[in-house]
C-alpha cells in the first residue's frame, strides 16, 4: 500500500473513502458537515465507542465514521486500534484510495499510530495461495491542515519493515534456512550505510564458537552468524554503538530432547527475534537516522541426528565458559551467548537480545508483554521507554544472584538448564547475563509476542514483528 501525507482536504485528494474519527462528545469536524454526517451520530447508528464504525456517502464520497472514544485517552495504541477498524470496513466496501481524516489537536504518535495500524490490519501473508488475490487498498492517504509527512513517513517505513519480519517469521523452514536467511539480509545493503557479512560455520567453529555450533552440528543446514553495521550521516566516529542482538533458530524441533509434535509447527517461529534485528537495522538505514548501530543475528537449525548435540555433553562457548547440556531444547541461549560474546568483541557500548526464549515467559505474561531483564537500570530506562512509545510492550523482571546459582553446572562452569522447575524465565536471562557481563545489557524474551497474539489490528495466528518499532525507537533515542 502506498502511503502519503497531504494538506490537501480529503474530498479535495481524490479518494474514493474518507475515514472521520469521532470522539465522545465532540461534532464531527469535517466540511461536510454535521447536517449530512452528523445525522448518524444523533440517530445512534454511528457510536464514539473506540472502533465503532459506520458508513455513508456523501459529496459523491463513501464515508466511514469510526469512533475514537474519550479524547484525553486518545493515543497511539487507540489511534491503532481504531486505524484497524476503519481499514477492514474499507477493505469489505472495495476501496481503492482511503484517506484519514487526522483528527483535529492530535500529535505525531497519533498521526503513526493511523499509518500503523493500517499497515499492520493489512497485512497478509499469501505467498502460498496461489489465485487467491481478493484485492486489497491501493492507497493511503493522511490528510491534515499541517504538514505530517514527517510522521507519516516514519510510520510507513517502520511498519513496511516490521511486516518484512513478518514474512520472514511466517515463511517455512524448508524456504527459509540460515543460509537464505544470511542473503536476504545482505540483499538490504541496497540502504546507504548499511554493511552485511556472515560468517559460515567453518568460521563459526574457528571463532571459538562452541555452544553456538554445538547447537548447529545436528542440522545438514549450514548456520549463520550475520553481522550487521549501519554508520548513519553525521554520526560522530564516537558515537554510541548498541548492539542488537537476535536469536535466529529458523527451526526448533528442540533436538534430541524432543518437542512434543502437537505445536511443532509453530517452531519456524523461533527465529523471530532474528527477523526484528535485520529489519529494525533496515528501517534505520532506511530512514537514514544519524546513528550507529550493530546487528548480531545467530542462525541455525535445532535438530536431531547421529550428529547431534546430546544431553550430558559439555561444551566451551566463545569466552571459554564451560557448559553442560542438560537439555537441548533450551538451544537459544546456547545460540546467543556466542552471539554476546562475539558482539562485545566488536566494540558495542550496550546490547539488547531478542528471542522467542522460554515458555515460561508466555505463562508469566501471555501476549501481552514481553519479558525484559537487564543488567543496568539506565539502559533498562530506555528500553522501557522505547517500549511505552512504540506500543510494544515490556514488563520488567528480576535479576539476582540466587538465580544466578541455579545455573551452576554439576561437572562445568554452567548448565544451560536448571533442574529446579522454577524462575525458568528468569534463569534464561541470567545464563545471558553470565556472558554479558558488565556491560550495560537487556534481554527481551518475546516468546509470547511474537506470533499468536490477540491484538485488534494483527490479523490472524501468524507473526507479529514484534520488536522492530521498540529497536527503531531504542536507536534513535540512543544517540548520546
Amino acid at each position: 500500500m502506498h502511503v502519503e501525507a497531504t494538506t490537501d482536504s480529503p474530498l479535495a485528494t481524490g479518494a474514493d473513502t474518507v475515514v472521520i474519527g469521532v470522539f465522545d462528545g465532540e461534532g464531527i469536524p469535517h466540511d461536510v458537515g454535521e447536517r449530512t454526517l452528523g445525522s448518524l451520530v444523533e440517530s445512534g447508528e454511528a457510536r464514539t465507542k473506540l472502533g465503532r464504525l459506520a458508513v455513508t456517502h456523501a459529496e459523491g464520497r463513501r464515508f466511514v465514521l469510526v469512533g475514537l472514544g474519550d479524547r484525553s485517552e486518545f493515543d497511539a495504541e487507540r489511534a491503532r486500534i481504531a486505524a484497524a477498524a476503519a481499514h477492514g470496513r474499507a477493505r469489505e466496501i472495495a476501496t481503492d484510495t482511503l484517506c484519514w481524516e487526522v483528527p483535529h489537536h492530535v500529535g505525531d504518535a497519533v498521526v503513526a499510530g493511523l499509518v500503523e495500524g493500517t499497515l499492520l490490519h493489512a497485512y497478509r501473508f499469501d505467498r502460498y495461495k496461489h489465485n487467491d488475490d481478493d484485492g486489497d487498498i491501493g492507497r493511503l492517504l493522511v490528510s491534515a491542515h499541517h504538514d505530517v509527512s514527517g510522521p507519516v513517513r516514519w510510520a510507513a517505513i517502520v511498519t513496511d519493515a516490521q511486516n518484512r519480519a513478518r514474512d520472514l517469521a511466517n515463511t517455512p523452514a524448508n524456504d527459509l534456512t540460515p543460509s537464505r536467511l544470511a542473503d536476504y539480509a545482505a540483499g538490504l545493503e541496497r540502504f546507504s550505510g548499511l554493511t552485511v557479512t556472515a560468517l559460515d560455520e567453518t568460521a563459526i567453529r574457528a571463532a571459538g564458537m562452541g555452544a553456538f555450533a554445538a547447537v548447529a552440528q545436528g542440522s545438514e543446514q549450514p548456520a549463520r552468524l550475520i553481522r550487521l553495521e549501519y554508520e548513519g550521516p553525521g554520526a560522530a566516529a564516537d558515537a554510541p554503538r548498541p548492539a542488537f542482538i537476535g536469536k535466529a533458530v529458523t527451526f526448533d524441533s528442540g533436538g534430541l530432547s524432543l518437542k512434543p509434535a502437537a505445536k511443532m509447527h509453530e517452531m519456524k517461529f523461533d527465529m523471530a527475534g532474528g527477523a526484528a534485528v535485520i529489519e529494525a537495522i533496515a528501517a534505520i538505514a532506511e530512514l537514514q537516522a544519524p546513528v550507529r548501530v550493530l546487528g548480531i543475528v545467530g542462525a541455525t537449525e535445532n535438530l536431531p541426528s547421529g550428529s547431534a548435540i546430546k544431553p550430558g555433553d559439555i561444551v566451551t562457548a566463545m569466552d571459554g565458559t564451560t557448559v553442560e547440556i542438560n537439555n537441548t531444547d533450551a538451544e537459544g541461549r546456547l545460540v546467543l551467548a556466542d552471539c554476546i560474546s562475539y558482539a562485545r568483541r566488536q566494540g558495542c557500548d550496550r546490547m539488547i537480545d531478542l528471542a522467542t526464549l522460554t515458555g515460561g515467559i508466555v505463562v508469566a505474561l501471555g501476549s501481552v508483554y514481553a519479558g525484559l531483564m537487564s543488567n543496568d537500570e539506565p539502559w533498562a530506562a530506555r528500553v522501557e521507554a522505547a517500549a511505552q512509545a512504540s506500543g510494544e510492550l515490556v514488563w520488567r523482571l528480576p535479576l539476582h544472584a540466587d538465580y544466578a546459582d541455579m545455573l551452576k553446572g554439576r561437572y562445568a562452569q554452567l548448565t544451560n538448564l536448571t533442574e529446579r522447575r522454577e524462575a525458568s524465565s528468569i534463569t534464561g536471562a541470567e545464563f545471558l547475563h553470565h556472558f554479558a557481563g558488565e556491560i550495560p545489557w537487556a534481554h527481551l524474551d518475546i516468546a509470547g509476542t511474537a506470533f499468536d497474539v490477540h491484538r485488534r489490528y494483527i490479523a490472524g495466528k501468524a507473526a507479529t514483528g514484534f520488536g522492530v518499532r521498540l529497536l527503531v525507537d531504542l536507536a534513535t533515542r540512543s544517540t548520546s
